[in-house]
């Protein structure tokens, strides 16, 4: 039996954190799977409500406050989104609250590398706690968010901001809704991951017979699965476009393996979440890679009568490091679902599609394709009617997914090659390291 041990924070701790608040007019709240695993996210709320601090989410934190909420910027870091990212640079204090300050979420360290930003961090973990060179509250997130509220609120503290949360936010609405309308358009469009793959995309579009864009479908995705629905991912562009595009109202209604981005995870991890809250929908979201890596536990569904939805992204290759390989110099490699070529020996050939609806539907899964927003629409109205598993195949294009908003990551570039491009990276590698903490 796992018992939630409240362990509280020692009062040296306690004054600690409310003088360092007390000299800051700007801090940002880092909101971590901890605040979840601690059932603080009333607390956080209420905290962030007393002192007029925004607030932003890690993958293992969203969920724990309304997507909706007035301060929550939504996610942060590597993956994060124009708001979160425009108010961690500026911020003078950042307050992590049950967060391990991953590379994803730091920005590989350059996020808060401000001369003047302080950290603050509250962990039941000493170890996480003192990250960042951070000043550390080792406690149980609820027990100290309601002792730091108590004692800020007798010191009369108040952050400095006066529009700027509003501004973000509504400036991150505003691209929220062009990414959502996204389409594509022969000859005339250039996808959201430019001059990779631009001049293959009408055969791409040919060979799934979709124009649909992955930004397009995630917006419609979260407009019609329910707001109480579970939604799992773990690895590929999908985790990334997740954390800047879903909007997760419902309390633990939010789900993502990104510790080790371990692709297959979905399936099997929406199984897990579906036996924990059968009377939810749970929904995997997994690309075309990762489906291929791990889907086997679909079986295990049918076996248990545990019923699971797979949203499949099939845009014909492995495009999250498809999109690694070539924004680092070395081109595309292996990524893409081709055929390999008797002229060239190589895996440039023809584009091979794969029926995964078809495939799935072998092992008694009920399934769908979709390629356009209709066929969609209407896959997951008849899917939340079924009492066994299912699956939507959704043909999407490569490059239509979600690009960086502003945090760098610290991805291994050879330091010598012969190729311009690999050199480029590696320099601008050397140059973000210098601005980065040094731990």
């Amino acid at each position: 039996m796992h018992r939630i041990e409240r362990r509280p924070a020692a009062e040296a701790a306690l004054e600690d954190a409310v003088r360092l608040m007390m000299s800051k007019r700007k801090p940002l709240i880092i909101c971590g799977g901890g605040v979840r695993y601690s059932e603080a996210g009333a607390e956080l709320q209420a905290f962030a409500e007393a002192f007029h601090i925004p607030l932003a989410e890690t993958q293992a934190g969203k969920s724990a406050v309304p997507g909706s909420h007035p301060l929550n910027l939504g996610g942060v870091g590597v993956t994060g989104n124009g708001a979160a990212n425009a108010i961690a640079k500026e911020a003078d204090l950042i307050i992590g609250v049950g967060t391990r300050f991953t590379d994803f979420t730091t920005g590989s360290k350059e996020l808060f590398s401000g001369s003047g930003t302080d950290i603050l961090t509250v962990n039941v973990s000493e170890f996480h706690a003192l990250k960042l060179e951070a000043t550390p509250v080792v406690a149980d997130a609820k027990a100290a968010l309601i002792a730091l509220r108590q004692r800020l609120e007798a010191a009369g503290y108040r952050s400095g901001y006066t529009a700027e949360i509003e501004a973000a936010r509504a400036a991150w609405s505003k691209e929220w809704k062009r990414l959502a309308g996204i389409q594509y358009a022969p000859g005339a469009f250039t996808p959201e991951v430019a001059g990779h793959l631009d001049e293959a995309l009408p055969e791409y579009a040919q060979a799934l017979g979709s124009c649909l864009t992955q930004t397009r479908v995630l917006a419609a995705l979260n407009r019609l699965l329910g707001d109480d629905a579970v939604v799992v991912g773990a690895s590929g562009s999908l985790p990334g476009d997740l954390q800047r595009m879903w909007a997760a109202e419902a309390p633990h209604s939010y789900h993502m393996e990104y510790g080790y981005s371990c692709m297959g995870y979905e399936i099997s991890g929406a199984l897990g979440v579906k036996m924990a809250e059968p009377d939810r929908e749970v929904y995997a979201f997994a690309g075309d890679g990762s489906y291929l890596m791990l889907h086997s536990e679909l079986v295990t569904s049918i076996q248990e009568g545990q019923k699971i939805n797979v949203l499949l992204f099939d845009n014909n290759g492995f495009g999250c490091i498809n999109n690694l390989q070539m924004g680092h110099g070395m081109g595309s490699f292996g990524t893409e679902f081709r055929a390999r070529s008797a002229s060239t020996g190589k895996l440039d050939g023809p584009l091979v599609g794969i029926d995964f609806a078809r495939s799935a539907a072998g092992y008694g899964v009920i399934t769908y394709t979709a390629r356009t927003l209709e066929e969609l629409e209407h896959a997951v109205a008849d899917a939340k009617r079924q009492t066994v598993s299912t699956l939507i195949d959704i043909k999407v294009l490569p490059k239509t997914m979600t690009n960086g908003y502003g945090a760098w990551w610290n991805v291994g570039v050879a330091e010598v090659s012969g190729k311009p491009d690999i050199a480029r990276a590696s320099e601008e590698r050397r140059r973000f390291l210098q601005q980065a903490r040094p731990y």
